[in-house]
């Protein structure tokens, strides 16, 4: 019989998704907030802006070191629920927002408010449920160790 340690998900890939959505901003927000393409940046938004940065850029690196940490970790669930959320709330949070970035996908998709902040929305919502399904389906896992006794 396997070590039930070593039991592994593959729906802990949703760790490593969090962590490719939010690098690009994590990292271009600390070392160069400037050219981020959002509108009427001030020194004071710059600041918060890499003070946020700083913040994804370390959740980014507790995602990628969780991933392989076995299911029933505490820790592991605990960032889970801290990244949904997060994603939840930041889903909210683009929907609810006037527009800041000056792009548009066109005509179009204007027409139908599909715009840069609605789908980046959308992402951080699928990802705060993929965060609830990666909960919801390896929760059969935290009895595993208990078992193992």
């Amino acid at each position: 019989m396997s070590n039930p340690s070593t039991v592994r998900s593959p729906l802990s890939v949703v760790f490593l998704m969090h962590a490719a959505l939010e690098i690009p901003l994590a990292i271009q927000g600390v070392w160069a907030p400037a050219t981020l393409p959002f509108m009427q940046l001030t020194n004071t938004t710059l600041v918060v802006l890499k003070l946020y940065s700083a913040l994804l850029l370390s959740s980014c690196v507790m995602a990628f070191l969780c991933f392989n940490l076995p299911e029933f970790l505490p820790g592991k669930r605990a960032l889970a629920i801290a990244l949904c959320i997060y994603h939840s709330t930041s889903s909210t949070i683009l929907y609810q927002a006037p527009r800041f970035i000056p792009y548009s996908f066109g005509p179009l998709f204007e027409q139908y408010r599909v715009t840069p902040e609605a789908v980046w929305g959308t992402i951080h919502g699928l990802l705060g449920l993929g965060m609830v399904v990666w909960w919801q389906l390896t929760l059969y896992l935290t009895a595993i160790p208990g078992r193992a006794q």
